[in-house]
């Protein structure tokens, strides 16, 4: 790593608990409004369902760790009441995040299901959106 802040892409998948799906869009759209008023350098944050409603996807691309870091203090204490919608399944960070932060996310898998963490470290690429 060159002595530049490195993206962080961040992945997470959920099961939508049965029956719970439009309040969890009700629920997510409060959140995505929180987070983009909240969270200035946040360069995107994204909800997605799949067709049949069955699975949530959300992303996120931070231009460093303190800022995954920034979300998880800022949004964290919002993210407990959305347990009743989901089991999550499983968070993918791509990027080099601090070890603390790892655990923090741990910490969010196991709040809201039965969800892993991995971590996905960069080989080879570049990120035009984030120059300048």
């Amino acid at each position: 790593m060159s002595g530049k802040s490195q993206p962080i892409v961040y992945v997470d998948t959920s099961g939508v608990r049965e029956g719970r799906l439009e309040e969890l869009k009700v629920a997510m759209n409060d959140l995505a409004e929180f987070v983009e008023a909240s969270e200035p350098r946040l360069l995107a944050y994204q909800v997605y369902f799949s067709e049949d409603g069955a699975r949530m996807t959300v992303l996120h691309i931070n231009p460093d760790s303190a800022s995954l870091e920034f979300h998880m203090k800022v949004a964290g204490p919002k993210f407990a009441p959305i347990g009743e919608f989901i089991n999550m399944l499983a968070i993918d960070v791509y990027g080099h995040p601090d070890a603390a932060l790892v655990e923090q996310l741990r910490q969010k898998a196991v709040l809201l299901g039965s969800g892993v963490v991995r971590v996905h470290e960069l080989h080879a690429g570049f990120a035009r959106l984030l120059a300048g």
